[in-house]
């Protein structure tokens, strides 16, 4: 390839949503609290979508995607255009006539209301993204409200863009729905042909507007598939191609391989494909050619990383494109998926190693390689030749490093033995002993970890970032609110307590900043959920604890109250997946390292004292890959670096772990293999279903189901707690059952934490008084 006349094009799929400064994030819990009205959050929007257009286009995108901007949600946008609007939200917010009344029906969705409880949330794909389940039974009827696509359209037209809209397609949206009813028989996706003349609908629309290309986004494909669902995909799309006033369509799929269903695609009478050819999903360069490629149609070939910080093997890239090239009618090149996934700007890391920071390429970074990718498919090569040669040198640079490869870490992992990964005794015995050292009530309240995050915490935090307050100062500050914490949990009468985390930034970055082989970064925001933002630390290099992280807090929250203080610690496949993970080594490998330095720091809480810890697993469901065949391997090596970090206390130290917004039914198995004491489980926003799975899959241990929703504002009353009590009951034994939150409180204000948590006291004790 040292010359080429192939026309091709730099393209994206999305881009981060939240500005700069997360200024997206700061306008709509202004709107929220009623600081500004809607007009203000709609002109605030209008501003980031704006600059990102010129962003895109300053960086050599050649087209641009347009509709990728959410208010919280790009699934909750699509039950919208849709009409997929429950009742409870239609009677909740009855006016939309105006934008206000537009917006708050849209976050009741989201949020809930007093008397609305909000949509579902989980986990997109596998990745740490939530997005709000449609609720589709065989009653629901659609409408099309097609103003959010064409109105981003019309606004990037007028910016001189002509966009491609990005849409959910239409059998990917059915798939990730639910039926709140749960009618015998009925799957959301029987009701297909009742979305696709909306869709139909929304192309012409569209058209009509000036749109060339619109992009179907089809992630469900990615996942085992039956032959019926593929039928459907093939029936559909020769629905939408028949419509001749239309525009082109491009199909997206990310995140894996697309297996089976890629056949069909390639088939399918669309003008394009967008494939992703990173990481496991690059067995679809031999899927494509097994499919006999696709002579007559556009390739938008997912070749740089969209998912992971890692700066891309340009020349390695280059060699893929160039069988790519053999394979369709046109190649361009492209991110694997949104961006919306990694942070903006590597550039604003100022305390970073320049040395490390080259290793980097965040969501700027990525256009750059990009645009230098499409450079090296439509120029002659010697004009990237200076740009490939700095991308081989930090390549080098990052596998040369010290940082890197720690020869004592990996000889301890070595030396791990079976003996290692079970505890002492088993459930049984250390049942017993728990009960006798603890002697909580049947039913046993506690939280999942954390309190609010209240502002005077975050300016303690900012103020010794800035060196205006001093260690001692901050200290006592922290201390201060854990005795405010450890009295409200005793006077509201909770039977095993936390110190709230005050001390904490984040779950999961707390722990990276005392672990050598992490980073830690200033501006790496990613949106999770909605308004929610965390910076994932990077793991860099081999990982180590040089000293305990939580014990000081623990034992100082637990010598203020003779009630049980849960020690709180993050576990090792959650570190892994709410961080940016090596890609130079298989997870499993690093997962045993972090395992490794948490062993450390459980066995250093239990001598201190400390009877009750709490190792979260809330990603183990989230990581698990996509594809059947390859989840085996996988939960060989989470459930192992689980019970390497939890397995060196006595029996009668009672471990937790806590698991929150994803589908358990999958790795039920796990969940026993995992041998946990106790484990707390998201429940309230899908009725308890989990409490029925857990007893059909004979879990043996102990169980707390979150009664309350944490994510929603909403304070949910004596009677409505009672309810999931008593329908946890019904399915699984009270005397193994506890009573909490579906996940922690950091999100949550006082007033609603300490009225929800007083009526969850009292709610327990009415059920405990009818058993």
């Amino acid at each position: 390839m040292t010359s080429t006349t192939t026309t091709s094009r730099a393209t994206v799929y999305g881009y981060p949503r939240q500005g700069a400064d997360r200024q997206l994030k700061k306008a709509i819990e202004s709107y929220w609290a009623g600081r500004v009205d809607a007009d203000a959050l709609l002109a605030t929007a209008r501003e980031l979508r704006q600059g990102n257009l010129t962003e895109l286009r300053d960086a050599g995108i050649d087209e641009i995607p347009s509709n990728y901007f959410s208010f919280y949600d790009h699934v909750l946008d699509t039950s919208w255009m849709l009409g997929a609007i429950p009742q409870r939200h239609l009677t909740a917010v009855p006016d939309v006539t105006t934008p206000a009344g537009r917006l708050d029906r849209y976050f009741a969705m989201a949020r809930g209301t007093a008397d609305a409880p909000p949509m579902e949330m989980t986990k997109w794909f596998d990745t740490n993204y939530h997005y709000l389940v449609p609720e589709l039974g065989p009653d629901t009827r659609f409408s099309l409200d097609a103003s959010k696509p064409l109105a981003e359209f019309a606004e990037a037209l007028d910016q001189g863009a002509t966009t491609r809209p990005v849409i959910l397609g239409p059998v990917s949206f059915l798939l990730l729905a639910k039926d709140p009813t749960g009618t015998d028989g009925f799957r959301p996706l029987d009701l297909l042909d009742r979305i696709v003349p909306l869709y139909i609908d929304l192309l012409r629309q569209l058209r009509e507007a000036g749109a060339e290309w619109v992009q179907l986004d089809e992630p469900a494909l990615v996942t085992d598939q039956p032959s019926d669902v593929l039928a459907k995909v093939e029936e559909t799309y020769a629905a939408l191609a028949r419509e001749e006033a239309r525009p082109k369509i491009l199909v997206a799929s990310y995140f894996d391989r697309l297996g089976e269903a890629l056949p069909v695609l390639a088939a399918a009478p669309v003008e394009g494909l967008a494939i992703d050819f990173t990481g496991a999903a690059a067995a679809n360069v031999d899927g494509l050619a097994a499919a006999g490629g696709i002579p007559r149609k556009r390739l938008v070939a997912g070749i740089v990383n969209g998912r992971n910080i890692w700066a891309a093997d340009l020349t390695a890239a280059l060699t893929t494109l160039g069988t790519l090239l053999g394979l369709a009618g046109t190649v361009d090149v492209a991110a694997s998926c949104s961006l919306l996934h990694v942070p903006l700007d590597v550039t604003l890391e100022t305390d970073l190693d320049p040395e490390i920071a080259g290793w980097l390429a965040f969501a700027r970074q990525k256009l750059e390689e990009i645009v230098t990718l499409r450079r090296g498919l439509t120029e002659d090569r010697g004009a990237i030749n200076n740009l490939l040669h700095v991308n081989a040198s930090r390549l080098a640079s990052r596998a040369a490093s010290p940082i890197v490869r720690v020869p004592a870490v990996r000889d301890r992992v070595a030396a791990i033995t079976d003996a290692d990964l079970h505890r002492a005794a088993p459930y049984g015995k250390r049942r017993q002993a728990q009960q006798d050292r603890l002697r909580l009530p049947e039913l046993p309240t506690t939280t999942i970890g954390s309190f609010p995050q209240t502002g005077e915490l975050r300016k303690a935090r900012a103020a010794l970032r800035a060196g205006k307050l001093d260690r001692d100062a901050y200290q006592e500050a922290m201390k201060a609110e854990i005795r405010a914490v450890i009295a409200e949990q005793e006077q509201i009468g909770l039977d095993v307590l936390v110190h709230g985390e005050p001390e904490r930034n984040d779950m999961v970055q707390y722990f990276g900043e005392q672990l050598t082989g992490f980073l830690a970064t200033q501006h790496g925001w990613v949106q999770s959920y909605g308004t929610r933002y965390v910076r994932p630390p990077l793991i860099v290099g081999d990982v180590a604890r040089p000293e305990p992280m939580t014990v000081a807090w623990a034992t100082y929250a637990q010598s203020l109250t003779e009630r049980p203080v849960k020690g709180m610690l993050t576990g090792p496949v959650t570190m892994l997946a709410w961080s940016f993970v090596r890609d130079d080594q298989p997870e499993g490998d690093t997962a045993r390292q972090v395992a490794l330095a948490l062993r450390d720091e459980v066995v250093d809480l239990e001598n201190a004292g400390i009877k009750v810890i709490q190792v979260d697993e809330p990603a183990l469901r989230e990581t698990l890959p996509l594809r059947t065949a390859d989840r085996a391997a996988y939960l060989e090596w989470a459930v192992a670096s689980f019970r390497l970090a939890t397995s060196g206390v006595r029996d009668e130290t009672q471990i937790h772990t806590h698991m929150c917004y994803a589908e358990f039914g999958d790795v039920l198995q796990a969940i026993i293999d995992m041998d946990a004491d106790v484990i707390s489980l998201e429940a309230a926003r899908s009725n308890m279903a989990i409490v029925a799975d857990l007893a059909r899959a004979g879990y043996p241990n102990e169980a707390g189901p979150g009664v309350w929703d944490i994510h929603s504002p909403r304070v949910p009353s004596v009677e409505e707690i009672a309810g999931h009590l008593r329908t946890a009951a019904s399915a699984f034994p009270a005397d193994r059952l506890w009573v909490n939150p579906d996940c922690g409180l950091k999100t949550r204000g006082y007033p609603e934490v300490r009225a929800t948590l007083a009526n969850l006291v009292e709610a327990t004790g009415q059920v405990r008084a009818r058993s």
